[in-house]
């Protein structure tokens, strides 16, 4: 019987198989959220979003970094040799049928 994945696993796994996603999500979430707070701020509309925009690719440059790392690891594992040999298995099977 196989163990019962735990959640940072199970979110881990699915970063893994959607890195763009993920980091596409990251950046939204950090243009939203940058825009919300510097809402309040007296400052011009321009510059609130410039300053939301810096701040978003300041995201996404960490969430690229954190993508890397996830590869990185996964190359050094072999994990992710055994997904392209699953991967590459699958594709040969459906090119036979």
């Amino acid at each position: 019987m196989a163990e019962a994945k735990s959640r940072t696993q199970s979110i881990r796994e699915w970063v893994v198989e959607h890195k763009l996603r993920t980091v596409g999500c990251l950046w939204l979430s950090g243009v939203v959220g940058s825009i919300a707070y510097n809402w309040s701020r007296p400052e011009k509309t321009s510059v609130k979003i410039i300053h939301a925009r810096l701040h978003a690719q300041a995201l996404t440059l960490a969430a690229l970094g954190g993508a890397a790392l996830v590869e990185y690891y996964d190359h050094k594992s072999g994990a992710k040799a055994d997904r392209v040999v699953k991967f590459l298995d699958s594709d040969a099977h459906a090119r036979r049928n």
